[in-house]
């Protein structure tokens, strides 16, 4: 392989790992270090293989390369292309109309502090008040919110109403 392809090869690999780092795992990450080194790389044998006037071109071009990427990434229609387009129409299960304040039930999942339980029979999502709540414990409901469903454990209801 001839010292000019070596040296193109470089650019090529420094470029892409740059645009990879800009686009697809941002951050300062190794994608980042190769494409810099790679660049670097690329002028130094560009320098000390070809002469200083191929050695300035080359690290002209890359320079330019450089800033053209990054020109293009930061523009507002590059990141509208990446950008996720669906909205999320769902909406939450009116569970809330099946279950009232006061009414027992017990966790399925640990809420930590959100998880499922059951309340006859109905499984809803819940959130403790305070605190994480194993599954499995007997649970009542305290509040709801918004559609959220606000819990305690059965033994904090009953220690509040003794004080």
């Amino acid at each position: 392989m001839g010292n000019m392809t070596f040296i193109i090869l470089l650019m090529i690999a420094g470029i892409l790992f740059l645009v990879a780092e800009l686009l697809i795992v941002p951050g300062v990450g190794f994608a980042g270090f190769f494409g810099l080194a790679s660049m670097i790389g690329a002028s130094y044998f560009s320098f000390s293989q070809m002469g200083p006037t191929v050695g300035a071109i080359v690290t002209a071009i890359e320079i330019a390369v450089v800033i053209a990427v990054t020109v293009y990434a930061l523009r507002e229609k590059t990141w509208q292309k990446l950008a996720l387009k669906t909205n999320i129409e769902s909406k939450i299960s009116d569970a809330s109309v099946e279950v009232r304040i006061g009414q027992t039930g017990h966790a399925e999942t640990r809420l930590a502090p959100m998880g499922t339980a059951r309340f006859d029979g109905v499984a809803v999502e819940v959130k403790a008040m305070q605190g994480i709540i194993d599954a499995g414990t007997e649970i009542v409901i305290t509040l709801i919110e918004d559609k959220k469903i606000y819990v305690k454990p059965v033994e904090d209801q009953a220690f509040h109403k003794q004080n």
